[in-house]
Formats: structure tokens, C-alpha cells, sequence
């Protein structure tokens, strides 16, 4: 885990508590509670969404933290809204205002993280056409990129191996998987179940691996390790890349960096020195955080992940004003490198995304 979800983790935990108090108060100003004569069961009565968000801590931190700071956000702008209202209407006397305010704000809570629930399990087909500033020595060139299944998050092995049947009807000449595929809490069985899918992939030239920073495990607590993954991979097939490459037709070489948390992994400069110049070079970096060193290294496409489009907003703009990763998601040319991040096909933990999708990517590489 980088320094940045540490901070974001951090300041989530601090805000959490003072939250709960906030909200309290809130329901402690529906009138059925203000005006009860016994003033400490009222109270008692307003604190038990506290009660039950300790016990939803319990069974899932994360995803407790997310509903109650989004339901913490919007009754603040609703409060400041009602009592703007008030402010310049003074003659307005709206009837049990706070408690149609609370449960306006409420609806609005559940319907917007609704359907980021919706947006986190309903997975898209996004395409990009990338023009080619070399000779591709094929017409065309189409590769399908999955990343980020963080499998047994939002999908088990089963629902990733029907996504696989879903990529083989897009005719990839290869697919990539740019790291995160397990996670600490994916089982043996969907691991297998979820290699199994790889195996399935119909392609022209293979399937191809790179690891993420989940992949092997923080806190190795899995039934398994590395050493299973990879032979599960081997067994379907998966060719798996670390600080290495191939051809694969005509000019075309694909490049696999290992994680940037690995401390050995080779610089962009040396990986590129024994590639041939006219070899239009695709790069698989889990990562999107090593964008100068790869455009001076003239990578020709940098395929990546991890950031998950953001996950949640507002972390769209917070990860970019902290310069926590190059890029959050989307396409962008710097040079003659061009670089693509997808939001990824899964989720880590979170079982929301709001601000972006889940998604496999298809990627249509033309010469000019």
C-alpha cells in the first residue's frame, strides 16, 4: 500500500468518529426525539446508527467508512442548503424542515451509492484507437487489456471466467492482464477458477501477465502464494513478464515491467537499450507512475491500471493534485508515447465506484 491510501486511510479514520456525532445531533432534532420526556433515551435513540456502525465496522470497515462519510457530506450541504433557504426567505416557515432535510438527504445517499454499487458490478467494453508513429508490419493490431479483478471483491472465479467468454467475442490478437488479478482475501478456488477463465481467452498470439502490487500478497494470509498463482497461470497458458519481453508479429514487441514496488525492477531506459528502434514497443506497467522515464525511453504504448479511475469521488482530483499517479484513467499522448489507464474490470475492497466505471479495455492499434 502506497503512502498516498495510507494518508487517505488515515484522514478516513480521524473523520469517521466526529461524523457519527454530527449525525446524532442531526437525528436528534426530529421532533418525535427533541420533544420526548425522557431526554436520555433520546439521546440513546440518536446514537444507534453509531451502535450499528460499529458493528458494520466489524464486519467491513471499509465499505462502513464510505456510507457513512458520503451520508456525513450530504446532510452538511443539505443543512446549508435548507438554512439558506431560510436565510434569504425569512418569511418562509416550512414545517418539520429539518426532518424533510434529513430524509431528502438520506434518499439522495442511497441512490447515489446505489448506483456507484451498480457501476462497481456492471462491467463496460471502453475503445481506444491508437494511431502508430511506426510501421506495425500488420494492418491492424487489437488488444484487450483486463486489470484490477482484485478477484473475490465484486466478482468470484465464476463471474470473471464468464467475462472472459464476454472478451473472446472482440477478436483480440492478445490480452493483457496489467496486475492486481487476486488479492489478499481471493480464495484458492477462485484463484484457479479465475486462471481457468485465462485459459479460456481465444487469441491470435497469447495472453500475457504482468503482477501488481496485490498479486503476491501483503500479509500472506492466503491459503496460498506466488508459487501456486504462477503455476495455475502456466497451466492456462499465461505467459507472465517480469523486466522482459517478446515479439509478437511484425514489429511489434511487448514489453512486461515489473511493479514499481519492487526495488530490483529494471529501469526504463535499460529495458528499452537491447529493443530494436523500429520496433514498435507496447509496455504493460501496472503502475502509471514512471510516465517521464518512459516517454525519454520512447516506449511507444504504456498500458496500466491500480488506480481504479479514482474508485470514488472526489479522489479524481485529490490523487491528481498530490501527484500520487502520472495519470487517474483515460488516454493521453506525451511525445510519441502514448499512455492508457483503465478504472479496471474489478474493485480492491471498495464496493462502490462514483466518477467511473468498471470496465475491460480494447485497444485498436492502425498505422498511420
Amino acid at each position: 500500500m502506497n503512502y498516498w491510501m495510507i494518508l487517505v486511510f488515515t484522514i478516513t479514520f480521524i473523520v469517521l468518529f466526529p461524523a457519527n456525532i454530527y449525525l446524532a445531533t442531526r437525528l436528534h432534532k426530529i421532533k418525535c426525539l427533541k420533544e420526548m420526556k425522557n431526554k436520555k433515551l433520546s439521546w440513546i435513540i440518536s446514537f444507534i446508527p453509531l451502535y450499528i456502525t460499529i458493528l458494520l465496522f466489524i464486519w467491513n470497515s471499509t465499505n462502513t467508512n464510505i456510507i457513512i462519510l458520503h451520508l456525513f457530506v450530504i446532510v452538511l450541504l443539505g443543512e446549508f442548503i435548507y438554512h439558506l433557504v431560510c436565510l434569504f426567505k425569512r418569511k418562509v416557515d416550512l414545517k418539520n424542515g429539518q426532518e424533510i432535510t434529513l430524509a431528502v438527504c438520506l434518499v439522495v445517499t442511497i441512490l447515489y451509492l446505489g448506483y456507484g454499487y451498480y457501476l462497481a458490478h456492471h462491467v463496460i467494453e471502453t475503445h481506444y484507437d491508437v494511431v502508430a508513429t511506426k510501421d506495425l508490419g500488420v494492418e491492424n493490431f487489437r488488444i484487450v487489456q483486463v486489470t484490477d479483478s482484485h478477484v473475490g471483491a465484486t466478482m468470484n472465479g465464476d463471474d470473471f471466467y464468464h467475462y472472459m467468454e464476454e472478451i473472446n467475442k472482440t477478436n483480440p490478437d492478445i490480452v493483457v492482464v496489467t496486475g492486481d488479478f487476486v488479492d489478499d482475501d481471493t480464495s484458492y478456488k477462485d484463484m484457479v477458477r479465475s486462471c481457468e477463465g485465462l485459459g479460456i481467452l481465444d487469441t491470435k498470439y497469447g495472453v500475457y501477465f504482468v503482477y501488481g502490487n496485490h498479486d503476491k500478497g501483503y500479509y500472506n494470509y492466503r491459503s496460498y502464494g506466488n508459487k501456486e498463482l504462477r503455476e495455475e497461470l502456466q497451466k492456462n497458458n499465461v505467459v507472465i513478464l517480469e523486466d522482459e519481453g517478446l515479439d509478437i508479429v511484425g514489429n511489434i514487441y511487448l514489453l512486461g515491467r515489473q511493479d514499481t514496488q519492487v526495488r530490483s525492477r529494471a529501469t526504463a531506459q535499460s529495458l528499452m537499450s537491447e529493443i530494436d528502434n523500429d520496433k514498435y514497443v507496447v509496455v504493460l506497467d501496472h503502475e502509471p507512475n514512471d510516465y517521464d522515464n518512459e516517454e525519454e525511453a520512447n516506449m511507444d504504448l504504456v498500458i496500466s491500471g491500480h488506480t481504479h479511475g479514482g474508485q470514488v469521488f472526489p479522489l479524481q482530483i485529490t490523487d491528481k493534485l498530490f501527484g500520487a499517479n502520472d495519470q487517474i484513467y483515460g488516454i493521453e499522448k506525451r511525445s510519441d508515447t502514448t499512455f492508457i489507464v483503465s478504472s479496471g474490470i474489478g474493485d480492491w475492497a471498495v464496493k462502490f465506484k462514483t466518477g467511473t466505471v468498471a470496465e475491460y479495455v480494447v485497444i485498436d492499434i492502425k498505422n498511420k
